[in-house]
């Protein structure tokens, strides 16, 4: 069977447990509640194949806490980053499109995350997250400022 491990990263308040909850079927949560350091669900796909080993998929979604402030003071979030990325197979960066500030930071993920680690384009995902109700553009997002490594959704929405 293969295994692959993807990271979620982003800001905080971005979805990154909510899309981790809903791709994994676990249970909604009602309420935000940021994520300390990292949260690891497992799943298993028996639909993906592969020539050599096997049928099916065990994925491991780390869901990363957005926090580059800190984690424990005085320790900083940062400090962990290399345990996180150690045999990880792709990036998933999920940032809110309703709020500036994640627009400026994604470079600094997609440099972390995916750039530092020497991953592939095909290794990377963008997604820009609105929160339902939150009356955002449906429509492509013009972001100059989103790597050019990334493959690029428009939007994705959560239930």
């Amino acid at each position: 069977m293969l295994k692959a491990k993807i990271l979620f990263v982003g800001p905080c308040e971005s979805g990154k447990t909510v899309l981790a909850n809903f791709l994994t079927e676990s249970s909604d949560i009602t309420e935000y509640n940021p994520t300390q350091g990292v949260r690891i669900l497992e799943f298993e796909n028996p639909q993906v194949a592969s020539n050599n080993k096997g049928t099916g998929c065990e994925f491991e979604l780390w869901d990363c806490g957005g926090d580059t402030k800190a984690l424990f003071p005085p320790w900083r979030f940062e400090s962990c980053w290399p345990a996180l990325m150690k045999d990880s197979h792709g990036v998933v960066i999920i940032f809110n499109a309703n709020i500036p500030s994640h627009l400026k930071e994604i470079e600094m993920w997609h440099s972390c995350f995916v750039q530092q680690q020497l991953l592939q384009d095909s290794q990377c995902l963008l997604i820009a997250h609105h929160k339902p109700g939150s009356g955002g553009d449906k429509g492509n997002l013009s972001l100059e400022i989103a790597p050019k490594l990334c493959i690029m959704i428009p939007s994705c929405f959560t239930l």
